[in-house]
């Protein structure tokens, strides 16, 4: 699949030749986390003064913090879809997020990072939430080893019946049952074990870690959501913050496992969330949450730390997102990205002394939220309606389709971030050159988006 130049294989042979570690130092590991529904206010780091995440925020001190950073989309499934992909999650076809009821799925049409960086020697592995099919098993092209991972421990959704002693997990195939722990530390103890006795020591390894907290139903060990008794006269925001907690207890577990193995300054890692929270005080001091295209329902935590390579401490104003994630690592591992339209760019020069330019802004659509669509270019956001009266249901249903590729855009509304992260004030009238500039960037690739997007009503069922 991955063209991997002469100059490029030669030495990556010669590597080999040499053992792991000079592997590991001329391409490193890489190690992706992912919360669920982890508002931008959620971190200390980000201002969080309820919950502990001291592992987490002492990520973002050892690497680069993104200000502006946003998730792929308002909702998880087609997040993690753009995550795998570089590509808006309409373009590949994932509307909305996915139930065992629906055809939707990421096809295995579809480029994955895990796919290139497997295709580039990489052992690879994915732990935790997948969301990106009906089923998880490997059938049909549903579930992570169709889609690049080597090994995989996963559920189609959430954690069930909550955080607490989930039954649903699907290990390379075969059910788990029965468990005993929290899913976060389920999903860190599958992946210390997958380092330990389960990859190949002489390659350099991928770790998808997609945690599942704090998406509900929350549950948190009762020594942690006993911490929060005073500050919520909610048992629900009690455990909301004690599985934050407990998740960052999980990922600092992971990360000290990578120190311990001594590949800590050979690892690119990088935490974010699939959208916003669906608690409110969790996205300020922005407008909005989960579900919706406001501020609040996208914009999220994101670090990126690699030894050497990123300063330590540096804070990013640039506009970026998960959308950006491919071309990234591609760009930070040496090996290129596939020959198809991505809408990301490679954040490498900017994460180290450089900078970036974008050919098209950062869009997103999500047909039952109002704005149905927005993008942003710079400090500037455009938002929109849809011109057809398109059904708001969350669940999404695959009739919709029709009216999603029949409708147009009206309704544009333009704010600037830089002096209104709340989203309060419109400007368009001040800036009417500014606004017909975006409104066209944004129909043109509205239109190119809507049309390439999957019509599941013509997909046969598996």
């Amino acid at each position: 699949m991955l063209k991997i130049s002469f100059y490029l294989a030669t030495g990556l042979t010669l590597m080999l030749a040499a053992g792991s570690s000079a592997v590991s130092a001329e391409r490193p590991n890489v190690v992706i986390l992912l919360a669920d529904d982890l508002g931008y206010a959620d971190l200390g780091c980000y201002g969080q003064q309820l919950a502990s995440t001291p592992n987490l925020d002492r990520l973002a001190d050892e690497g680069a913090k993104f200000t502006d950073f946003y998730s792929g989309q308002a909702v998880c499934s087609p997040s993690r879809a753009c995550l795998l992909t570089g590509r808006v999650p309409a373009r590949v076809g994932v509307w909305s997020w996915i139930s065992p009821r629906h055809r939707m799925h990421l096809k295995q049409s579809e480029t994955t990072l895990a796919e290139l960086l497997h295709d580039a020697g990489y052992a690879t592995a994915h732990v935790g939430k997948w969301h990106l099919s009906p089923k998880v098993v490997d059938r049909d092209g549903y579930s992570p080893a169709e889609h690049g991972f080597d090994h995989y421990i996963a559920t189609q959704n959430n954690a069930n019946p909550s955080h607490k002693h989930p039954k649903n997990f699907v290990r390379n195939g075969e059910a788990v049952g029965e468990t005993d722990s929290y899913s976060c530390q389920i999903v860190a103890d599958e992946a210390i074990d997958w380092l330990d006795t389960k990859r190949d020591p002489e390659k350099p390894f991928f770790l998808n870690v997609w945690f599942h907290e704090p998406h509900s139903k929350v549950a948190a060990p009762p020594e942690l959501a006993d911490k929060y008794t005073d500050l919520t006269d909610s048992e629900r925001w009690q455990h909301y913050y004690g599985c934050i907690e407990n998740m960052d207890n999980a990922a600092g577990r992971l990360l000290a496992k990578i120190d311990e193995m001594g590949a800590t300054e050979d690892t690119l890692v990088v935490f974010t969330s699939d959208n916003g929270s669906y608690n409110g005080p969790s996205c300020e001091p922005l407008r909005g949450r989960k579900t919706q295209l406001w501020e609040g329902g996208i914009r999220v935590p994101g670090i990126a730390k690699w030894p050497g390579k990123i300063e330590a401490g540096k804070v990013i104003e640039e506009p970026a997102g998960i959308v950006d994630l491919l071309p990234t690592v591609c760009d930070a591992v040496g090996i290129d990205a596939p020959d198809v339209t991505l809408d990301g760019v490679s954040l490498w020069p900017v994460l180290t002394g450089g900078s970036i330019s974008r050919t098209k802004p950062l869009f997103w659509f999500y047909q039952p939220a109002r704005p149905v669509c927005a993008i942003r270019d710079g400090d500037w956001c455009l938002i929109a309606d849809p011109t057809v009266d398109l059904d708001r249901d969350n669940y999404f249903h695959e009739e919709m389709i029709g009216d999603i590729k029949e409708s147009g855009l009206t309704n544009f509304r333009l704010f600037n971030l830089g002096q209104d992260a709340h989203q309060d004030t419109d400007v368009s009238a001040e800036q009417p050159e500014r606004t017909e500039s975006m409104k066209r960037q944004m129909t043109d690739l509205h239109a190119e988006i809507i049309a390439e997007g999957e019509d599941w009503r013509e997909w046969e069922k598996k």
